[in-house]
């Protein structure tokens, strides 16, 4: 039993030398599995031509603010400055965001960002496009049904974020080629 005990302690010590990948590797399921879908999210709300960059989409405004856009008879021009400003900065996250997480600059902020973003993007999903009338939306959790889009699905999402947010970008990153070789050792 000693042995035994003894090699799961090696193996074990081994696995945790790899530590430093982890964030790496959260990185890379990040760009296989999440930016495709925030880019492809992203180009919904752009306008047309360079300027569509400061002029979103009517899509945009139905996917962030669907009740209000439905009330303003779904003319942009309706819609508050602020509201403006919301769905511009949301449209605009959805590329910069997942494109610095990706490239390993500003990680943690780049993933505290995206965190709050599917948080939003939730309550959204939820209470503005009405799935919170749909359980099956919604999900629960120990239910043994780990397909729902909201709790299961966003709870991986934001797990992996939360890797990046407490361990940062990893040994491959711009962060590590940009920051003070004295702010790495902290």
């Amino acid at each position: 039993m000693s042995s035994l005990i003894q090699l799961y302690t090696a193996v074990t010590a081994r696995v945790s030398r790899l530590d430093a990948l982890l964030p790496l590797l959260a990185r890379l399921i990040f760009a296989a599995v999440l930016l495709g879908y925030f880019w492809a999210s992203g180009l919904t709300k752009l306008g047309d031509g360079v300027s569509g960059l400061f002029s979103p989409s009517t899509g945009a405004y139905v996917q962030i603010f669907p009740r209000a856009f439905e009330a303003a008879g779904y003319d942009s021009s309706q819609m508050s400055l602020l509201q403006y400003l919301v769905v511009l900065a949301g449209t605009w996250a959805e590329f910069i965001l997942p494109a610095l997480i990706v490239l390993g600059l500003a990680t943690r902020l780049a993933a505290l960002g995206m965190i709050g973003f599917v948080t939003v993007q939730s309550l959204t999903d939820l209470y503005g496009h009405g799935g919170i009338e749909h359980a099956e939306t919604l999900g629960a959790w120990f239910d043994r049904i780990p397909d729902a889009v909201i709790l299961d699905q966003r709870a991986f999402w934001v797990f992996l974020l939360l890797v990046l947010v407490i361990k940062g970008a990893g040994p491959v990153a711009l962060d590590r080629l940009l920051a003070p070789r004295r702010a790495l050792e902290m």
